[in-house]
């Protein structure tokens, strides 16, 4: 018996050997599951042009986008786990769909789903409209316990990591602010701006020129370290002391669970490769996201730390997906 289980396990590294030895052999599809135009969508043409150059073969960018970016991530859960369909992940959406609508996602992203690699994030900054009295995190704080209820923030829909990014914000403070949900951040950007709303956390790329020509204030940055374009704000753990507050909309490539092993490394090290790149790492800057490789065992384990961190963020705020 033990022989023969030997021999199975030595038959299927074969396999996998050859597999990956072969691959890639054909053009490959790389799913987008959000419209052109977006962040999203921007990384993902980066990265197949780039792939298409170190792999050998077409690999073929296709936008699949609705249902916040769940019909594409669900095409390619459900497709052979052959390396030949690969999703560009918007990874922290993915990882607050698996909470926030869980009752209505015919795929499960820890499950059938397998990372590749993180490629980048996109950070975030808490922004007040300046006609609030206050200069720093500290005092929209005490402000807000100040007047509960009555400072508002605005937030591009009900289960972005703008949104949720805030209500975490809230809970670890115990401020009492009133959620206003927008259609996209440009309306949202535009309400902040004239005054309509008060206050949001919001992409540096789409509040950047708001914050250079003083139409907004920043007050902190949700990453774990300063961000280089506004070095003099600072984190939000500078700010307020909450340890290890790291907030980002991160993005990476995946494949179906079941891929072999092989083939995920054979992906991830050439991304690696491609994301050392200096006019890479400028396209994509320009679309403002930060280069921030992780291998396919890290990326796993922060998607499931995503998954958990805004499952209880879901459950402590009550947020429903309407």
């Amino acid at each position: 018996m033990f022989k023969k289980i030997l021999t199975v396990c030595c038959l299927l590294l074969i396999s996998s050997h050859l597999s990956a030895q072969s691959y890639p052999n054909k053009s490959i599809r790389f799913v987008i599951p959000f419209p052109p135009g977006g962040a999203t969508d921007i990384i993902g043409r980066i990265i197949s042009m780039e792939l298409t150059k170190t792999l050998g073969q077409q690999v073929v960018a296709d936008n699949r986008g609705g249902s916040s970016g769940n019909i594409g991530a669900d095409m390619v859960a459900k497709s052979p786990n052959d390396g030949y369909t690969l999703l560009m992940g918007a990874m922290t959406s993915h990882a607050i769909n698996a909470s926030l609508e869980k009752a209505t996602i015919r795929y499960d992203i820890e499950k059938d789903l397998v990372p590749i690699a993180i490629v980048g994030v996109v950070p975030m900054v808490i922004v007040v409209n300046p006609k609030l009295p206050v200069y720093n995190l500290k005092e929209f704080i005490s402000y807000a316990k100040a007047n509960p209820g009555k400072v508002t923030f605005a937030s591009s829909g009900a289960g972005a990591p703008q949104r949720l990014a805030m209500e975490m914000l809230k809970n670890m403070t115990q401020i009492d602010i009133l959620h206003v949900p927008y259609r996209g951040s440009g309306p949202a950007m535009t309400d902040l701006v004239g005054g309509q709303v008060l206050s949001m956390s919001e992409t540096l790329p789409a509040c950047q020129q708001f914050i250079e020509s003083k139409q907004l204030r920043p007050l902190a940055v949700t990453t774990a370290n300063r961000l280089k374009p506004i070095a003099d704000v600072p984190t939000i753990s500078e700010a307020l002391g909450i340890p290890n507050f790291d907030v980002v909309s991160m993005f990476g490539v995946m494949a179906p669970s079941g891929t072999p092993p092989a083939v995920v490394q054979r992906i991830s090290d050439d991304l690696k490769t491609i994301l050392q790149k200096p006019d890479v790492q400028e396209r994509m800057l320009a679309a403002g996201v930060f280069v921030n490789y992780m291998n396919p065992k890290d990326s796993s384990v922060k998607l499931h730390q995503e998954v958990a961190m805004w499952g209880k963020v879901i459950r402590e705020s009550h947020i429903t997906p309407d």
